[in-house]
């Protein structure tokens, strides 16, 4: 299978597993469920995204994925002084995806959050 960007397997898994699950095929259920996981290792964690990431099914599909994160801020002095806890919505658009950002924009964190989340979903994958 060739290499495509992981939103849209990500995108096409989740409807692959959403049909599975209303004709109650548990087989592809599960094979689906660890084929999600395995894309979300490529997800922000580490580096101030100390919590990981975190994708969430209930609402994520065809036409928008849904990841909660959190990102560990630090202050001058190298020490952590708090958290900022974010929606990353990526809905499909003519070039790709946009991308919405919700929570504080602390020390203008939305950015890198932006920056991180176009990186992953834009990796190349055959998974």
């Amino acid at each position: 299978m060739p290499k495509s960007p992981l939103y849209r397997r990500l995108s096409s898994t989740l409807v692959a597993l959403r049909n599975c699950e209303a004709a109650g095929n548990t087989e592809w259920i599960e094979k689906h469920g660890e084929r999600i996981k395995k894309m979300m290792e490529h997800a922000p964690r580490g580096s101030g995204f100390d919590n990981g990431t975190t994708i969430d099914l209930d609402v994520s599909g065809e036409r928008r994925l849904v990841f909660n994160t959190a990102f560990h801020h630090m202050n001058e002095h190298g020490y952590y002084d708090g958290w900022t806890e974010h929606v990353v919505r990526a809905k499909p658009a003519f070039h790709g995806f946009d991308l919405t950002i919700s929570g504080r924009d602390r020390n203008g964190i939305k950015e890198l959050i932006a920056d991180e989340f176009d990186t992953f979903l834009n990796t190349e994958t055959d998974e």
